[in-house]
C-alpha cells in the first residue's frame, strides 16, 4: 500500500513536471533551475497531500468538539490564504535550497583547509546514523533552536512587533498556525535553514522534517478540546497547552502585565518549557487574542488587520513602533 502511494506521488510528480513546469522553465530562460523546479514539485504535491489530510481529519474534529464557535469566519479564510501561501508556495524549502549552493561552496573551502564540518549523524557511530534515530535527532535539534527563536520573538519589540500578527487571531483554528508576518517567516526560515545545514542535514530530509513540524503545528492551532494528560502535554504541545501561549493576559505577556514574555514558547515540543521555567499547565481553553485589542480601559484597541494586505502593512508599522519603545 505504501509503496503504491509512493509510486503515484512520483509519477503525479513527474507529469506536472513534464507537462508544465518544464516547458515553462525552458520558456522564460530559467533552464540551470531544472533540478531544483523538479524538487519544487514534490514540494508543492507535499503542501497539496497536507492541506487534504488536514481538510479530513481536523476540520470535522472542529465541528465535533469545538473549544469555542467560530465568530468570524472571514478572519478563518484569511488564516486559509496564509496557509495555502506556506504549504503550497514552498517557502521554507526555498530558503532552503537557496542557502544550500552557498554553504555547499563553503564547506568545500573548509575542505581545502583541512577543516571538516559538522554532521549530527556522525556524533553516536552506529546510532544517530540510522535513518529514523537521524530523523527524530534532527527534529529535536531543529525544535529546541526554534524554541529559542520562538522566545526571542516575545522578547525584543521589533520582533514582536510582526509576530503579534499571528497571536492576533481571536478564532484560532487549525489553519492559524501559518497566519504569519511574510517577513517573519522569511527571517525565521533563513534563520532554521541555516541550523539545519549547520547540523548536516540534506535537502530531502528537510522536506520531510518541515512537513512532519508543520502537520503538528496546525494540530496545535486547531479549535479542538484535545490534551495529552498531565504527562504527555509536558512532553509534546497540545492544542490547550498552547492555547494558553495565544491566551490573552498569560500566554504571551509577562506576569499578565502587558510587557514582552509569556509562556508555553515550545513549538514541536513542550519539555523545553519544562526545562526552561517557561511551562504553564492550565486546565481549561481560554479565549485568545493580545490583551491590547480590547477596548478601552481594559486595553488600547489597537488594530491588528482584518484583511490579508492589511494585516502585512500594519505588522510592518508595529515592528517599527514596538521597536522604539518596550511594549506596555
Amino acid at each position: 500500500m505504501i509503496d503504491s502511494l509512493i509510486n503515484l506521488f512520483s509519477n503525479v510528480q513527474a507529469w506536472i513536471f513534464q507537462v508544465a513546469v518544464q516547458p515553462l522553465m525552458f520558456h522564460l530562460g530559467f533552464s540551470e533551475y531544472i533540478e531544483d523546479a523538479f524538487d519544487g514539485v514534490e514540494w508543492f504535491l507535499i503542501g497539496v497531500c497536507e492541506l487534504i489530510v488536514l481538510f479530513i481529519i481536523l476540520r470535522p474534529l472542529e465541528s465535533a468538539i469545538p473549544v469555542h464557535p467560530i465568530s468570524d469566519k472571514r478572519a478563518r479564510w484569511i488564516d486559509f490564504l496564509y496557509t495555502v501561501i506556506q504549504r503550497l508556495g514552498a517557502f521554507s524549502v526555498l530558503i532552503f535550497f537557496l542557502i544550500d549552493p552557498v554553504v555547499a561552496q563553503l564547506t568545500e573551502w573548509f575542505h581545502l583547509e583541512g577543516i571538516h564540518p559538522f554532521n549530527l549523524e556522525n556524533l553516536w557511530p552506529g546510532i544517530t546514523d540510522r535513518p529514523l534515530v537521524t530523523f527524530l535527532v534532527y527534529l529535536v535539534v531543529l525544535d529546541f533552536f526554534d524554541y529559542w527563536y520562538h522566545r526571542a520573538q516575545h522578547s525584543f519589540g521589533w520582533m514582536w512587533g510582526l509576530h503579534s500578527l499571528h497571536h492576533s487571531q481571536q478564532n484560532m483554528n487549525l489553519w492559524s498556525d501559518d497566519r504569519n508576518h511574510l517577513l517573519d517567516d522569511l527571517i525565521r526560515d533563513i534563520f532554521m535553514a541555516l541550523i539545519a545545514i549547520a547540523i548536516g542535514v540534506e535537502p530531502s530530509q528537510y522536506v520531510l522534517l518541515v512537513a512532519a513540524s508543520r502537520m503538528l503545528q496546525s494540530l496545535q492551532h486547531a479549535n479542538v478540546r484535545i490534551h495529552f494528560g498531565k504527562l504527555g502535554d509536558a512532553i509534546v504541545v497540545s492544542p490547550r497547552f498552547h492555547r494558553w501561549h495565544h491566551a490573552i493576559g498569560i500566554g504571551h505577556e509577562s506576569k499578565g502585565k502587558g510587557s514582552l514574555g509569556g509562556h508555553n514558547f515550545g513549538v514541536l515540543f513542550s519539555f523545553w518549557d519544562v526545562l526552561f521555567r517557561t511551562a504553564f499547565f492550565g486546565k481549561t481553553f481560554e479565549r485568545t487574542g493580545i490583551r491590547d485589542q480590547l477596548p478601552i480601559p481594559l486595553g488600547k484597541e489597537r488594530n491588528y488587520g482584518s484583511g490579508f494586505w492589511e494585516q502585512q502593512w500594519l505588522g510592518l508599522k508595529h515592528m517599527v513602533e514596538f521597536g522604539r519603545k518596550p511594549r506596555r
